[in-house]
């Protein structure tokens, strides 16, 4: 590199700088497409968890009659 101008310096940069640019396009859109994903998963988890949640809560509305049941016959 001694010998080099200082155009072919700078052309040798800006070539470098592009292919560090480039990896790193690449590598967001990497990320980005997990990213979404990731979304894509956490979402079917929070619909699994709200169904869990609402047969729970259907579970202890019949816990609740058969309780009730339960004390008319002895009360």
């Amino acid at each position: 590199m001694q010998n080099q101008t200082n155009l072919e310096k700078l052309n040798t940069r800006v070539s470098q700088i592009l292919q560090e640019y480039h990896n790193i396009k690449g590598e967001n859109e990497v990320l980005r497409n997990e990213l979404v994903q990731e979304k894509a998963q956490k979402e079917l988890k929070d619909q699994e968890i709200e169904k869990l949640i609402e047969e729970n809560t259907k579970k202890d509305l019949e816990i609740e009659e058969i309780i009730s049941k339960i004390e008319s016959i002895v009360g």
